[in-house]
């Protein structure tokens, strides 16, 4: 059974409902993958090192990745450099203004390890609005079935 780690920084009831929204999508009846859920101050790299893919979900912080994100980048970077190239992942961001500073530091992190992007990264930009939750549910589902029928 695929395995799929879901590492969401929430510090805030809406983003909260958004880790849920993922959640949601990767737990979808048809779709049957084992989950960890995590936030990313309590996430190790055991943690990446036991996932066929990863959902990394942060929000925008004076326009970079939340210190917790950050915090967790350092201290699995070394750990998983070597032994999880190529690992599928894929970004959400809840972004207060335009979350293009947070991909590009998440991305150059990624880029060191060589993981491998399932799609473009999803920005929630702006207030927060209802239909930011079915976008994360998506690619929460897009994730885990990709991972079960053996795409990534």
């Amino acid at each position: 059974m695929a395995k799929l780690l879901i590492n969401v920084h929430c510090p805030s009831p809406n983003t909260e409902k958004l880790r849920d929204a993922l959640v949601k999508g990767a737990s979808h009846p048809d779709i049957d993958v084992e989950l960890r859920v995590t936030e990313p101050l309590r996430a190790t790299a055991d943690d990446v090192l036991w996932s066929d893919g990863i959902l990394l979900g942060t929000t925008e912080n004076f326009g970079y990745m939340s210190g917790a994100m950050k915090d967790f980048f350092d201290r699995i970077y070394y750990p998983c450099l070597e032994k999880t190239e190529g690992l599928p992942y894929a970004i959400a961001i809840r972004a207060g203004l335009d979350g293009t500073g947070t991909r590009t530091a998440m991305e150059r992190i990624i880029t060191g390890l060589r993981w491998r992007a399932i799609q473009e990264p999803i920005i929630s930009q702006g207030e927060f609005r209802e239909d930011f939750l079915q976008h994360w549910e998506t690619l929460g589902m897009t994730m885990a079935a990709g991972l079960e029928a053996g795409i990534y």
